[in-house]
């Protein structure tokens, strides 16, 4: 992935407002974006625009004009018949369709899953982050409010979430919760 230039865009210091943030956020995801569509490959391009045209309604027009013609000039008196009933070459072309457009989608979904799945690594890693920072937000202000004498040591619930997490610790919950 190339490199993202956040320099240049205005950080939520600079005016603080909402909006600010938001539109770091958006310019950052769209950078990501196009470089994960930069780094796409020639043939994954082709199968991309295959697959696309695919799921379109015109797809669909076509094929609906394309059969109704080859039926109608093969049964249709005084025309040679090329391929007569039960279409046996028309037949064998849809099926080389079918196989080369699931091979284009299957190219193209592949493409999509690699680009989800860097989501979702960095999804990991800024939730670990911000589970990090609330740990630490706690522990500061559970050591504020010792000093002031608030008496917040008590509170269980509020120990537990000032403890590190262990994220290894809730995969193997989830798996046994999974495995029952």
């Amino acid at each position: 992935m190339k490199n993202l230039n956040l320099k240049s865009r205005p950080t939520p210091s600079d005016n603080g407002s909402v909006h600010d943030l938001t539109q770091r956020n958006v310019e950052l995801i769209k950078e990501l974006e196009e470089s994960a569509r930069h780094e796409r490959t020639r043939s994954d391009r082709v199968a991309e625009v295959i697959a696309k045209f695919c799921g379109s309604m015109t797809f669909v027009w076509v094929h609906i004009i394309w059969f109704g013609v080859w039926i109608m000039i093969n049964v249709f008196p005084g025309l040679p018949h090329v391929d007569p009933f039960p279409y046996t070459f028309l037949t064998l072309v849809v099926s080389l369709e079918a196989i080369f457009l699931s091979t284009f989608i299957l190219i193209s979904q592949n493409h999509d899953a690699k680009i989800s799945d860097r989501r979702n690594h960095l999804d990991l890693q800024i939730n670990l982050l911000s589970e990090q920072e609330n740990t630490k937000m706690i522990a500061m202000l559970q050591a504020i409010a010792a000093k002031v004498g608030a008496g917040l040591e008590e509170d269980p619930h509020l120990q537990a979430m000032s403890a590190d997490m262990e994220p290894e610790k809730v995969v193997q919950q989830i798996q046994a919760r999974e495995e029952r």
